[in-house]
């Protein structure tokens, strides 16, 4: 692409128009409710990389792959370069044996911090730089945590920033009726004081305030990990759920067992949960939260991630049969509002003019907001313009992001295999079923302790 020079508003309209009409250009340039203002200034100083190719890999595929081709449509336009996205659904191993055969990309997009600690340790990831870390520590809402999520030890053992995080999800969220709350004369609680204090009123009124499902096929007590790990993130320091992820303290310490209780609180109270705390277990994931829209309603609220809705009845109306709430803190801790979720980072895999080019253009309100309109992208970038959101919903929930104090990944994820996606699970379940929870953590750190 022949790299124009964008010098001023009108042309920039003009080259947008002319673009646009062969369908290169999502959204014609200074129109709709995107950042402009800081794109043209950018564009104007923008290297010219024409005839340059910018290689990208990751695990987004179609549609995603054609909303991220969208949003990079205006970096190859400002700069003349050429960027190739490649989608795979085996991106984990495929980087590693392109690495480890000189071939990365120059860009690639990790799924989770797990793998990309590993490449940076072996020296086949190039560092952003003290600047990047500094930006982001400045631009995004909780910007520390993003910045400890994106920095690794690197071949000699120094820390390094190297991952860029670009598309996050949110699992601090409690779903809800709101024409239920409306007729019980409940609010929405702010604080996990209220919270419970709620959950023992819904009780009192002789309803049942929770729907909790941890069934998933082989898959089965996956979601009691994240009530757990939001729970530690409300009653401990993060630098402690942070050493709890990497058995720097271990799994039967007090305090994770005390985190393990406040899920007890809500799961174990036969009074409480839908069903009783007997089904638990057995219920579906999938099917728990339909209990919200029954009449009358089998449980007034529901703990889980933003994926949730694609699990509701096909009529339900978000702000209207539905809406949710943030996890809240506990008011007396001081731990701020902690957000638990997961993300997808950039990383520089095979370093070149274009690959540090596409990077600061990632730190552009634009770059976030042209996904923001076209799929469920969530960022924590404050200087976004939230109404570039394609619907309420993720503008609520990209509120909840702006609004957090702490960010941190889902624990389970950060775990060896054999322990997060494996004994923590079926420890979950064993709780869930009346098992002690000193005992259930001791057995998950005998598991740990063997796999070292």
């Amino acid at each position: 692409m022949t790299r124009t020079l964008l010098a001023s508003a009108a042309a920039l309209a003009i080259t947008a128009a002319s673009v646009h009409a062969d369908g290169h250009i999502a959204f014609p340039i200074g129109e709709g409710p995107f950042s402009w203002d800081s794109y043209n200034a950018w564009a104007e100083n923008a290297p010219d990389l024409s005839g340059q190719t910018v290689t990208v890999f990751g695990p987004w595929l179609t549609p995603e792959d054609g909303f991220l081709d969208n949003a990079l449509a205006y970096f190859e336009e400002a700069t003349g370069a050429d960027v190739i996205y490649t989608g795979s659904d085996s991106f984990e191993q495929q980087i590693v044996i392109d690495a480890e055969a000189g071939s990365a990309p120059n860009i690639s997009v990790f799924p989770q911090p797990g793998l990309a600690a590993v490449m940076a340790g072996k020296g086949q990831l190039t560092p952003l730089g003290d600047d990047m870390a500094s930006w982001v520590a400045d631009n995004y809402a909780a910007g520390s945590s993003w910045v400890d999520l994106g920095t690794y030890a690197d071949a000699d053992g120094n820390d390094q920033m190297y991952g860029f995080f670009y598309n996050v999800n949110v699992k601090s969220l409690v779903w809800y009726n709101p024409e239920n709350f409306e007729d019980a004369d409940y609010e929405v609680p702010t604080t996990m004081e209220d919270l419970k204090a709620l959950t023992e009123q819904i009780v009192a009124d002789g309803e049942v305030p929770w729907c909790i499902g941890l069934g998933s096929g082989a898959a089965t007590g996956w979601p009691a990990t994240d009530w757990v790990e939001d729970m530690m993130l409300r009653t401990v320091d993060p630098s402690v759920y942070d050493q709890w992820t990497t058995n720097e303290i271990p799994f039967d310490d007090p305090r994770v067992i005390a985190a393990i209780e406040e899920f007890g609180y809500f799961a174990r109270d036969d009074a409480k949960v839908s069903g009783g705390a007997g089904a638990v277990a057995s219920t579906d994931f999938r099917d728990s939260p339909k209990g919200l829209f029954t009449s009358p309603p089998q449980c007034y609220m529901h703990r889980q991630a933003s994926f949730v809705p694609a699990f509701f009845p096909e009529d339900v109306e978000f702000g209207v049969d539905t809406n949710f709430f943030y996890f809240p803190s506990y008011a007396d801790k001081d731990l701020g509002n902690p957000v638990l979720g997961g993300g997808t980072l950039m990383a520089i895999t095979d370093p070149s003019d274009g690959a540090s080019a596409l990077m600061e253009y990632f730190k552009l309100p634009l770059s976030h907001e042209i996904m923001m309109a076209q799929t469920g992208f969530l960022t924590p970038h404050k200087g976004v313009n939230t109404e570039a959101y394609k619907d309420d919903t993720l503008r609520a929930l990209g509120d909840v992001l702006l609004g957090a104090t702490t960010f941190r990944f889902d624990g389970s994820d950060l775990m060896p295999g054999g322990v997060g996606a494996g004994s923590f699970w079926t420890g979950m379940v064993d709780y869930t079923g009346g098992k002690d929870a000193a005992a259930v953590a001791s057995d998950i750190q005998d598991s740990w302790d063997a796999l070292k």
